[in-house]
């Protein structure tokens, strides 16, 4: 049988019934949790300096790869960008035709390539070489050109790749992935990098909303918190907080002071006690004294797990000295999407 006959045969040799998916999809996993640990063992001297190449850098990390390589190579840019590294990709091929222009003499160069053979890749070379950028080379073999050629070479050579053909890349490009995320993890650690610092990347994003979002920017203030004095009656308790809609209001004292709150369920239980007169009975009487109270610069996140905490649904927002500064519930956390 000749090679291009070996070709035609199909890779499925059983009927789709009876193949075992879930063993192929479990033998992946292993030969690629294999191919994991193996580049984790090389991780040396090497790994230290390309992280101290990135750290004294002025500019930016390039990102360069073709093919499978070059996917690989912009998810690691999007990594370090996220993560306090300045990075970006850039395709070698329209590098060699203009975007090389985009390159200055303070980036650092990240090159991709298994094979560490990819002529778009190597033909950026001597233009980096006669800009004086560092090249950080990520590849498969520790003598290919590209790894001789560079600054800093990463091994991320696999035993075997998951594809049972052996010609897809799949263990490799898992490993090349890691490799990236190895460098942004150990950049972000070294940096100080802080969850506010991650937020303030992603600003539109959930975690965005939660590690950004303050209780300043989703309480209501002013007018449109109900409050009453505690000389008031729970009738006009009721008036106050029927008008605010909010399901509770704040009894305070001179300067707006916080002395309580009273919410619906405290009017569930004055009901049901029959010595309590909603005209007549001043709210001071029954309202729950030293509520939960949160501050104004205090996250928004915080407010839900306080109310998660103590199965609460509403929150005064109080300053340093006590006063009554705003009011929220969990609407309004819903509204802003933190919960």
């Amino acid at each position: 049988m000749s090679l291009a006959e070996t070709r035609r045969v199909p890779a499925m040799s059983v009927s789709p019934d009876s193949f075992d998916f879930a063993a192929s999809g479990r033998r992946v996993f292993t030969l690629e949790g294999e191919a994991l640990a193996a580049v984790a063992a090389r991780i040396d001297g090497a790994f230290g300096d390309a992280c101290q190449a990135i750290l004294a850098c002025r500019g930016r990390v390039v990102c360069t790869g073709m093919g499978k390589s070059g996917h690989v190579a912009r998810k690691i840019a999007a990594t370090l960008a996220s993560t306090g590294t300045p990075a970006f990709y850039m395709h070698p091929g329209e590098a060699a035709h203009g975007d090389l222009g985009m390159v200055t003499d303070a980036d650092v160069m990240l090159a991709l390539s298994y094979s560490g053979e990819s002529d778009e890749v190597l033909l950026l070379l001597p233009a980096l070489r006669r800009q004086g950028n560092p090249v950080i080379a990520m590849t498969g073999r520790e003598g290919s050109s590209l790894a001789r050629e560079a600054d800093v070479h990463l091994d991320v050579g696999v035993p075997v790749e998951a594809c049972p053909l052996h010609l897809a890349p799949t263990s490799s490009t898992t490993a090349s992935l890691a490799m990236g995320d190895a460098l942004a993890v150990a950049l972000l650690e070294a940096r100080g990098f802080t969850a506010d610092d991650f937020a303030r990347s992603h600003p539109a994003g959930a975690l965005g909303r939660r590690l950004l979002l303050h209780i300043t920017d989703v309480m209501h203030v002013g007018d449109a918190v109900p409050r009453v004095p505690p000389t008031a009656s729970i009738s006009e308790a009721l008036v106050e907080m029927s008008r605010k809609r909010l399901g509770m209001t704040a009894v305070v004292g001179a300067e707006d002071r916080l002395l309580g709150l009273y919410t619906d369920g405290d009017l569930r239980r004055s009901l049901d006690d029959a010595h309590v007169d909603l005209r007549n009975t001043r709210i001071d009487a029954v309202m729950t004294r030293s509520p939960r109270t949160i501050g104004p610069e205090a996250l928004a996140v915080e407010a839900a797990q306080l109310m998660e905490t103590y199965k609460i649904s509403s929150l005064l927002v109080v300053d340093d000295a006590g006063r009554l500064a705003g009011a929220l519930n969990i609407h309004d956390l819903l509204l802003a999407r933190v919960v």
